[in-house]
């Protein structure tokens, strides 16, 4: 790498092509998703321009002191999630940097992330998603696509990006399986019921006959225009039906995901099981489900027992 001064300083441009070095690698050999590498981008230009005020032109010249100054600006002016992943990227950025023999060491390696509050996510009762379902018209074209998203979504657990890819030749009706293709293009198969198979095929053959044309792809839901469905389309089709069922609740799609976890949780499925559905590299993010069954568990405590 080319240095301007005998300092050791960095032009500007040698430090963005660490950078997009950096970026490059993670969308090809991490296979992350472009949204997720546009926030890699986004926290480490962050941090670059923070070390520019102190006049830092190499990445090799950064101290303690410095970085808790940095941790101290995120934590006054952003919430603890985002500074908590600004600093996972540059920790990661620096493993890289290390991995590359372009510093020596990682100086965040020395810094715990900010404890973050455990939120229980939003979920429906079993009922209400009952009511939602209800709502849709299976007599309407549309009214049939939306029922069978729906039940997908919470048969599977989907993400709604995971529901907008999805292709026809990824349910396998024989063996009672979808194939999902998650974060990072990860795939997995996941398990579907009787009840979203028996509406998806009935929307293939009454609704996405007249949806699709010759240029359609392959996709299993479409627009009205015969096209793959946007992510806020899928929102407005939940928020619909949940307004018309009368649910008050902060409504979004990924509340049917948690509904499944949930639901699966509160039947007994072990957190495994559910951590292979859901698509989770991780089981620590899997085991927020265990505090919601928790919950589930103390209400059903104090509706039963009679010293309650």
């Amino acid at each position: 790498m080319k240095k301007t001064k005998n300092d050791g300083s960095l032009s500007k441009d040698d430090r963005n092509h660490q950078l997009h070095s950096f970026l490059l690698y993670i969308e090809l050999e991490k296979s992350l998703s472009t949204n997720t590498i546009n926030s890699y981008e986004f926290d480490i230009k962050k941090f670059m321009e923070f070390l520019e005020t102190l006049h830092i032109f190499s990445f090799t010249d950064v101290a303690s002191h410095q970085i808790e100054h940095f941790l101290s600006y995120l934590k006054k002016d952003y919430k603890s999630t985002t500074s908590a992943r600004i600093l996972s990227s540059l920790r990661q950025f620096y493993n890289f940097l290390l991995n590359k023999k372009l510093v020596k060491h990682n100086p965040f390696d020395n810094f715990d992330s900010p404890k973050l509050p455990r939120n229980l996510p939003d979920v429906l009762t079993v009922n209400e998603i009952d009511d939602i379902l209800k709502q849709t018209d299976v007599s309407d074209k549309l009214g049939l696509r939306d029922r069978a998203i729906l039940e997908t979504m919470y048969a599977c657990g989907l993400r709604v990006s995971e529901v907008i890819n999805l292709k026809v030749s990824n349910i396998l009706i024989e063996e009672g399986v979808v194939r999902v293709y998650g974060k990072g293009s990860k795939e997995r198969i996941v398990p579907i019921g009787e009840e979203a198979l028996k509406w998806i095929n009935e929307y293939q053959l009454k609704s996405r006959l007249l949806l699709s044309y010759s240029g359609s792809e392959d996709y299993l839901f479409l627009n009205w225009r015969g096209k793959k469905l946007s992510r806020m389309a899928i929102w407005n089709i939940l928020d619909k039906y949940a307004r018309m069922a009368g649910i008050k609740k902060n409504i979004h799609p990924h509340i049917l995901r948690h509904s499944f976890a949930t639901h699966l949780m509160e039947g007994g499925a072990d957190l495994r099981s559910i951590q292979e559905m859901l698509g989770h590299a991780d089981i620590t993010t899997t085991q927020i489900y265990t505090h919601v069954d928790i919950t589930y568990l103390k209400e059903v405590h104090k509706t039963y027992h009679p010293r309650s």
